[in-house]
């Protein structure tokens, strides 16, 4: 008999029985009984050591770990089955026409993101799900309201699946442990513990594997919990030690101090790093938003990845990933094609071209894109300087010297403009809007956003408010001058029946507008507004 502690509070949609079976259940119970109380214990850690940042301790590549970083005797597991040759991965949400598109793509990994990309309301958390079982069973289809019709082709990328960050709950799904407390079950635990479940045997079938992002970890001991959580699970299902595989990305500052000690912590089970650019700003600004006018970054668009911080950032990725034997993965472009408008098209593919040409050049592996449309133009940028190679893994970066200096130098040429103050506005109302109604990446001015770049927009305004920057301009970054740009964009906004203007702006002003700074915009808005039935669920 299959007995379990995970109440569903979700309400039940077509096909959902399917994914919350008794067994995926016991399952989660299992993982919950065993890491749930880890789990809190890393998140304690995150809150103190952002305490000793804000109070002025600067972050610094660890001496208790320097023997790691010293012994260059250890490698990491390395590429698993149809992860070899990683050139070009697309992202996007699990919704069942992106997940067509995007096996469609021509791509040779699609990460399936369940987290920034996707607005984690229970029928898009769950039905993810779905998609991703007929995906990997190759029984999806999709037609369109229009009754375009979308079917997959012979060749079909890698999925690499992204869970939620532990710092997020799944209040739809109520864990009791063993002395009879409930509280909300972990959203990694519930979107890794679904997935692998119902997918790895499957997976490794076909001639691949279980393979996961795992997102927004801090340092080696979250790297530790996951390696953990992937030798009980392997062991749970009989699959042998080492099927999984994980790519970290790097998209917090204080794990860009510990980039070594995370692939140590994660050698039996690790593919790669990949450089999480928005993360990793919005990251640097969180941590460093009151310390002092030396951590003011200017507008978004001035911070670059070839400003001297991110260049220090991705070339010590790189680098270390070589050292290791692990893929090094860059990071998004956020322009993106418009097939109505070709001169938008032109600039996007001559700045995609651009970033992919640098990263290549710099010794990656392979990249991201976000639109189907973008694949050949990274692909012929990778294909030239990587030929036949599935990789270039074997690329030393011995030039690579990066201090600890170098990975805080904020130093900037840009400025802060009456313009970057109103954009940030615009850009943080509207995707909240549109995360709001269920989606989770949007295209916004020709730039694909997600709820990093929304945390850059939201973060940066906070930063500039509380710091008093005056703008290039000469105006002075007040809460009445916000609350007003604020007012401006509403009363500006296309509305539509459904929309959720109202709403985002409330959880802009929670969010950007109050002293206290929230550590992620996401916990806030989904507390509120995602949870169907926050009356049965208990905070």
């Amino acid at each position: 008999m299959t007995t379990h502690r995970i109440e569903v509070l979700g309400m039940p949609e077509p096909r959902f029985d399917e994914i919350l079976t008794p067994e995926a259940l016991a399952f989660l119970t299992r993982l919950h009984d065993q890491f749930a109380g880890r789990r809190h214990e890393r998140l304690d850690a995150r809150m103190h050591q952002r305490k000793h940042i804000e109070n002025g301790r600067d972050l610094r590549f660890l001496p208790e770990t320097a023997a790691i970083r010293e012994d260059p005797s250890w490698r990491v597991a390395g590429a698993g089955p149809g992860l070899e040759d990683r050139r070009v991965e697309i992202t996007g949400p699990t919704d069942r026409k992106m997940t067509v598109n995007a096996l469609n793509s021509g791509a040779k990994v699609w990460l399936a993101d369940q987290e920034d990309a996707t607005s984690p309301t229970w029928g898009n958390v769950i039905g993810g799900q779905v998609n991703l079982f007929d995906a990997i069973r190759r029984q999806i289809d999709f037609t369109s309201a229009e009754g375009k019709e979308y079917r997959l082709g012979a060749e079909t990328p890698t999925i690499v699946m992204r869970p939620r960050g532990w710092h997020l709950v799944e209040k739809h799904l109520r864990y009791t442990d063993r002395a009879g407390l409930g509280s909300p079950a972990s959203a990694s635990l519930v979107d890794f513990g679904l997935y692998f479940f119902h997918n790895a045997k499957e997976l490794i079938a076909a001639g691949r594997g279980p393979y996961f992002y795992l997102p927004k970890i801090e340092n080696h001991l979250e790297a530790r919990l996951w390696d953990d959580v992937f030798t009980f699970s392997e062991n749970a299902l009989g699959i042998p030690h080492g099927t999984i595989r994980a790519t970290v990305l790097i998209e917090t500052i204080p794990a860009a101090f510990e980039m070594e000690e995370i692939l140590f912590e994660l050698r039996e089970h690790c593919a790669g790093l990949n450089a999480g650019r928005w993360d990793y700003i919005f990251s640097i600004i969180k941590n460093f938003r009151g310390r002092s006018a030396g951590f003011v970054l200017p507008d978004r668009s001035s911070i670059t990845m070839t400003v001297p911080f991110m260049r220090a950032y991705t070339e010590l990725l790189v680098a270390t990933c070589h050292r290791r034997g692990a893929h090094a993965i860059g990071g998004m472009s956020a322009f993106i094609p418009n097939r109505r408008d070709p001169e938008v098209t032109a600039r996007a593919l001559e700045a995609v071209t651009a970033d992919k040409r640098r990263e290549a050049g710099d010794g990656f592996d392979g990249t991201w894109v976000a639109h189907p449309d973008l694949v050949a133009t990274a692909r012929a940028e990778f294909d030239a300087v990587l030929g036949d190679r599935p990789n270039q893994v074997d690329r030393q970066r011995d030039d690579v010297h990066v201090t600890a200096a170098d990975l805080l130098d904020l130093r900037l040429d840009g400025q802060v403009t009456d313009q970057g103050v109103r954009s940030n506005v615009s850009i943080a109302l509207r995707y909240l809007e549109s995360w709001l109604r269920g989606v989770g990446a949007a295209a916004i001015d020709n730039l694909m956003e997600d709820a990093a770049t929304a945390e850059i927009s939201r973060s940066q305004l906070w930063q500039w408010m509380h710091q008093r920057v005056v703008t290039a301009e000469g105006q002075l970054i007040t809460r009445d001058m916000v609350e007003r740009l604020l007012r401006e964009e509403l009363a500006g906004a296309e509305r539509a029946p459904g929309d959720r203007f109202d709403d985002a702006a409330e959880v802009f002003r929670a969010v950007t507008l109050e002293e206290h700074f929230p550590t992620f915009l996401t916990i806030t808005a989904y507390s509120r507004y995602l949870v169907d039935a926050p009356e049965r669920v208990a905070a």
